[in-house]
């Protein structure tokens, strides 16, 4: 989100349109955190090209696919991470480039608005130095570097008084915050929230390790999202051993049960059919799911990434066995959601994202969404809901 922002708003000899069939050029902003994210971008790309459009790739996955895909001409240029804000004088050059850049720059741009969006994406680091042997990402992005917090506190001020209340810290690896400057998570967030306008922060996907005292401190605080997304990526210590992750089963229950008694919404990141997720490994797994507090889900059946120690692990997972396991995983968590949702007495404050047909939608503190039935234009407010209906996946008002 906040890579496309910052090339939106260096594109000074162009148009944009987010209607693809008006425009002539297209730009792929990719993913690769799997092979199917890859497929997905190869797949977008020839559907463009049949429609005769003129397209460059970037993003993680211009390092993975980006070469291919130029020596087959399917893409007119490519570039990396660090040439986004080069992008209009990219975009003007008459010959075919593959430009992937530097790996180990550090963002220093600034974005001052956001279109067509009520909250404000703030990229606070990138890269990571962990290394999960199911993952790619380190390989494409590099190792974690932090954006200076000076210009960060600049772009949240820019921001906020461009009527900005809502704050996403986002980043590969947003809880290593600080690790090589002395700051951190939990301090960028108290600085944040003393400026002015700033109503709600919320936070990428933590790792256990990376909830520190520092920062239970700043759970009661009001301005902070009642919902935290901490990635665990199995509930077996067996499979986290394999995995290469720092995190252990019986510590994680503990965390999550402190933060649950706090009244937060708990999310994670979950990898099925990693090789080695045996049938004895599966039960032990799904059973400490059950244990968890959580109330959102980001699932993924397991992908290769040729490169990766995990690409080399046997036993592989049937297909047909990781999606049967997937939908119990993401049914067990929506069933948390559903009573999390009815126990809830406290009032939901909700940011209004959009309008369609008459009925608003936004999410709450829990990050739950809501949709709102109103004759007023709500788009962009923020509303507090006392009175409102818990249904199967949302909360409904009429206003």
């Amino acid at each position: 989100m906040f890579d496309s922002q910052v090339m939106m708003s260096r594109l000074k000899d162009f148009d944009i349109t987010l209607q693809e069939e008006d425009a002539d050029i297209v730009v792929v902003n990719s993913c690769t955190v799997t092979n199917g994210a890859d497929s997905n971008v190869r797949t977008y790309i020839n559907h463009m090209r049949n429609l005769n459009k003129e397209i460059y790739l970037t993003g993680c996955g211009a390092h993975t696919k980006g070469e291919s895909l130029f020596e087959q001409e399917k893409v007119f240029g490519v570039f990396g991470q660090s040439e986004k804000e080069r992008i209009n004088s990219l975009l003007n050059e008459k010959k075919r480039f593959y430009e992937l850049g530097d790996l180990d720059f550090i963002d220093e741009n600034i974005v001052e608005e956001f279109a067509g969006k009520s909250r404000a994406f703030i990229k606070i680091q990138e890269g990571c130095n962990f290394r999960c042997s199911y993952c790619i990402i380190p390989f494409v992005r590099g190792d974690a570097r932090s954006m200076d917090e000076e210009q960060i506190l600049r772009q949240i001020e820019i921001l906020a008084a461009n009527g900005f209340g809502e704050f996403v810290l986002s980043g590969t690896n947003v809880g290593s915050y600080g690790h090589r400057q002395g700051h951190s998570i939990a301090g960028l967030m108290k600085r944040i929230s003393l400026i002015r306008g700033v109503r709600r922060i919320r936070i990428g996907s933590l790792e256990p390790i990376q909830v520190t005292g520092e920062f239970m401190e700043i759970l009661d605080e009001p301005w902070l999202e009642k919902h935290l997304h901490i990635a665990l990526q199995h509930t077996s210590d067996d499979m986290l051993r394999l995995m290469n992750r720092r995190n252990r089963y019986a510590s994680d229950l503990k965390l999550f049960e402190k933060l649950a008694e706090k009244g937060f919404a708990l999310g994670t990141d979950f990898i099925v059919g990693h090789p080695g997720e045996t049938d004895a490994v599966w039960d032990e797994a799904i059973n400490n799911l059950r244990r968890l507090p959580l109330t959102h889900i980001h699932p993924f059946t397991y992908s290769k990434r040729d490169g990766t120690p995990s690409a080399l692990m046997k036993p592989e997972i049937n297909g047909a066995v990781s999606k049967i396991r997937m939908k119990t995983v993401v049914e067990t968590v929506d069933e948390n959601n559903l009573l999390f949702r009815q126990r809830s007495k406290i009032p939901l404050e909700v940011l209004i994202e959009n309008e369609k047909a008459g009925l608003y939608h936004g999410l709450d503190q829990f990050f739950n969404r809501v949709i709102i039935k109103s004759h007023d234009d709500l788009t962009g407010n923020w509303v507090t809901l006392e009175n409102y209906e818990v249904r199967k996946d949302h909360n409904y008002a009429e206003l």
